[in-house]
């Protein structure tokens, strides 16, 4: 019998749990990554930390030097699928080559979306931040006396203005949002975390967006100029779909799959960023770009490309971010009745519906803040903890002792 043969597209977070999905169920069928990067699989999010000094890029790996061997997996750097066919089940790359599948999955992730600015052309030294690439790019240009605007003030900015803070003479950060993180809080709590910042250093002009550039300077609606050395673009993302949507499957904002992550196109899958899951906290699809998610969806793929049977079905949109040792973790929808715990720079926003909770903000100590995920994720009805007690105390007490012998085998 012909061993099945697995080609997965992207070499990230979500192809890393593909494989070990596969794995799980098929040792022996053909493993084949397509990566446009010439990297190991690594830990995106860390690209901020090796900039500050804190890993370095061996560190950052997402799995041991052996993973590819271990697993039997032929990896294929620097090159990308241009397209697959869902009938004959080919994957043609950009240098020619053609490689025939059972089983696809697409894990190509997202790039950056940059608007069309006015004279964004003529800007130099422009930088995105997404990749390690991108990160070995601005560490090249920087200088002790660089002055650096950084045009998002998203997570993704954000990072990037934390990582390169005391390398760089200074750091302006500009948003066409009056807050920083707004797609994950609300005014008051970004408040407290743009304050933050500031305390570090970091500059920021909010509420206001760039008109045009120069080579060096920013001329932005309100009227003011923002001369630079090194610009980053950090305005956002985009989910890699266009493989899928070419070959006929259905899109959205990302690749529409199920919760199995199968397509709508056999055989095919999708993991990661850039794929268009079931969001748990609010009962239908959408992208949910973190890591966590982006690990599970490739495990689930490969273990369903594998002949097994798998189903992620409670994913919750979800943020956990330091900045110069402050936290901040978010999950779930605000789409609720808001209580509140607050003390001198510590805020605990927890949002209830129908009985359950549904999403939180909390700024400062996160720790085991798992609890709240693991709440939200399995709807539990609050009137079975002691949920007063939970938005003081992250804590196992606030269940009862029935349910803790329960989960924890009787050891309470």
């Amino acid at each position: 019998m012909r061993m099945k043969r697995y080609v997965i597209i992207g070499n990230g977070t979500a192809a890393a749990g593909c494989i070990e999905g596969i794995r799980s169920v098929d040792r022996d069928g053909g493993i084949t990554v397509v990566s446009a990067e010439k990297h190991h699989v690594y830990s995106r999010p860390l690209i901020s930390y090796y900039l500050e000094g804190k890993t370095d890029t061996e560190r950052m790996k997402y799995r041991p030097d052996g993973f590819y061997e271990e697993n039997g997996v032929r990896v294929l750097f620097s090159v990308r699928a241009e397209s697959f066919d869902p009938d004959g089940r080919t994957v043609r790359l950009d240098d020619g080559t053609e490689l025939g599948y059972d089983a696809l999955c697409v894990a190509a992730g997202s790039r950056p979306f940059v608007p069309p600015f006015e004279g964004i052309e003529k800007a130099e030294n422009k930088f995105c931040f997404m990749t390690l690439d991108d990160a070995l790019a601005l560490e090249r240009a920087l200088t002790e006396s660089s002055r650096v605007l950084i045009v998002g003030a998203g997570l993704i900015g954000l990072k990037c203005a934390e990582g390169i803070l005391d390398r760089v003479g200074s750091v302006t950060v500009c948003d066409l949002a009056d807050r920083v993180l707004s797609s994950i809080l609300d005014a008051e709590c970004a408040a407290v975390v743009q304050k933050q910042l500031e305390d570090h250093g970091i500059d920021f002009m909010l509420g206001d967006s760039v008109a045009r550039f120069s080579k060096d300077t920013a001329y932005m609606k309100s009227g003011k100029e923002v001369p630079f050395d090194i610009l980053v673009l950090a305005v956002g993302v985009r989910a890699n779909s266009e493989l899928v949507k070419n070959a006929g499957g259905e899109v959205n904002r990302g690749i529409v799959v199920d919760v199995r992550q199968a397509t709508s196109l056999p055989s095919v899958y999708a993991a990661g960023d850039c794929a268009e899951g079931f969001d748990a906290s609010i009962g239908q699809n959408r992208v949910l770009a973190i890591l966590p998610n982006a690990y599970t969806e490739g495990r689930t793929a490969g273990i369903n490309m594998a002949g097994g049977d798998d189903r992620f079905d409670c994913a919750i949109p979800m943020n956990s971010v330091g900045f110069f040792g402050f936290h901040i973790m978010t999950a779930g929808s605000y789409d609720g009745e808001m209580t509140e715990e607050r003390e001198e720079e510590s805020v605990r926003r927890f949002f209830t519906r129908d009985g359950c909770l549904i999403g939180f903000i909390i700024i400062g100590d996160t720790v085991r803040a798992g609890i709240y995920t693991d709440l939200i994720r399995k709807k539990t009805p609050l009137s079975t903890v002691d949920f007063d007690f939970a938005k003081k105390y992250a804590s196992n007490l606030i269940f009862s002792p029935e349910i803790r012998r329960k989960r924890f085998g009787g050891v309470v």
